[in-house]
């Protein structure tokens, strides 16, 4: 390979570099959120709402998610870091927004996790490997389950209980909750039901600090 080549060949990975970045800020960090109306009380929390955390903590975080997106699985390892900063102060509430194809049905496989007390670890296995199972127009569920089945989910447990009518009544509750706020897109956040105004990472730390800042100053 002559120079000219090599240099020509370095400029052209440098663009793609940069290109693919560019377009992941821009996908994920640097959009405003879409307009959210003001939290509606208990449209907010649901009690049967997962909850990681402490039950009692002064500052939820509510996180309107659906297990095929892209940006959820994006910030997911920011969400875990500002919880692991204030440990005793932050829980997360997830709500699911299925907006995806194939996205209920991997709501119902996170529901039966939940009874079987392996949410958080069934969760984090379909975000890991989101890219082999959630692909847009034509999701791979069977993947999806062959996942699950990995990390530790009984899965003919789980295949009978995927359609109770508890589980339909988690998902009619939560779509009609996406409804009455205004959610239209995820991830969508609310702090102590402040909507997070301002899409990223970094705006969500400040709105979780600001919030544990005043719970500490009313103690």
């Amino acid at each position: 390979m002559t120079r000219r080549s090599i240099v020509l060949l370095t400029g052209l990975v440098a663009l793609i570099v940069f290109a693919g970045g560019a377009f992941i800020y821009d996908r994920y960090g640097g959009l405003s959120a879409q307009p959210v109306a003001p939290a509606q009380g208990d449209a907010l929390v649901r009690a049967h709402s997962p909850v990681i955390g402490p039950a009692d903590a002064p500052v939820t975080i509510v996180e309107f998610f659906d297990p095929s997106c892209e940006a959820c699985r994006a910030f997911y390892p920011a969400v875990k870091q500002i919880m692991a900063n204030f440990p005793a102060e932050t829980r997360l509430v997830i709500r699911y927004a299925p907006f995806h194809d194939g996205s209920d049905e991997a709501v119902r496989i996170l529901e039966t996790a939940r009874l079987q007390d392996r949410y958080e670890p069934i969760l984090e296995a379909l975000l890991a490997r989101q890219p082999e199972w959630a692909v847009h127009g034509a999701p791979d569920l069977e993947k999806a389950w062959e996942i699950v089945a990995a990390a530790g989910l009984d899965v003919e447990q789980a295949r009978r209980e995927m359609s109770s009518a508890e589980i339909d009544a988690v998902l009619e509750q939560d779509m009609a909750d996406v409804q009455s706020n205004n959610v239209r897109q995820t991830p969508t956040f609310f702090v102590n039901g402040r909507p997070l105004e301002s899409f990223g990472p970094q705006q969500l730390h400040d709105l979780v600090r600001e919030e544990v800042e005043s719970a500490r100053a009313a103690h």
